[in-house]
């Protein structure tokens, strides 16, 4: 496989992929039922906005109500610090469960691309629409997967860790 497309969290088998899939990780000493939880967890300023963003009913109405937040309720240099939060909520994902890392460790080096056709800058950030975008989700599980290949090649690492 040259490339590996996902989107939908019930797609099988790549939908594990996606931030929307139920499964639950511990992130910052928390419980979040998906990735996206703890991903949108450090995106508010206020408690009670943050309370708020949690208490959504599933994961894509999170997205939602997260992507909709006015300026003054998103985290001071949230710009910045996004990213590095997205690469520690993966490896979160991606080693505390087994059959996951499995799942991304057996795609090879196949391009991973969350594809969709539903034009926006958020989907155009993270995965890419029609073709076009910046891929930010796909590139950061490359970069786990190659991390977690060196990992397991070289056990040492993450002792040393």
């Amino acid at each position: 496989m040259d490339e590996i497309r996902f989107y939908r969290a019930s797609e099988k088998p790549y939908g594990v992929f996606s931030n929307l899939y139920r499964r639950e990780i511990r992130f910052e000493g928390e419980t979040f039922s998906t990735s996206e939880h703890a991903y949108q967890a450090g995106k508010a300023r206020k408690p009670q906005v943050r309370k708020w963003l949690m208490e959504a009913p599933s994961p894509s109405l999170l997205a939602m109500a997260a992507h909709g937040l006015y300026y003054w309720d998103i985290a001071p240099g949230w710009s910045k610090s996004k990213f590095d939060r997205m690469r520690a909520v993966l490896r979160a994902k991606f080693t505390q469960h087994e059959d996951l890392r499995q799942l991304l460790l057996s795609t090879g080096d196949a391009r991973l691309v969350e594809s969709t056709t539903t034009d926006n800058a958020v989907n155009r950030l993270w995965g890419e629409v029609n073709g076009e975008g910046k891929n930010m989700l796909g590139v950061m599980l490359m970069e786990l997967r190659a991390e977690l290949r060196k990992e397991a090649q070289n056990p040492k690492l993450v002792a040393a860790e």
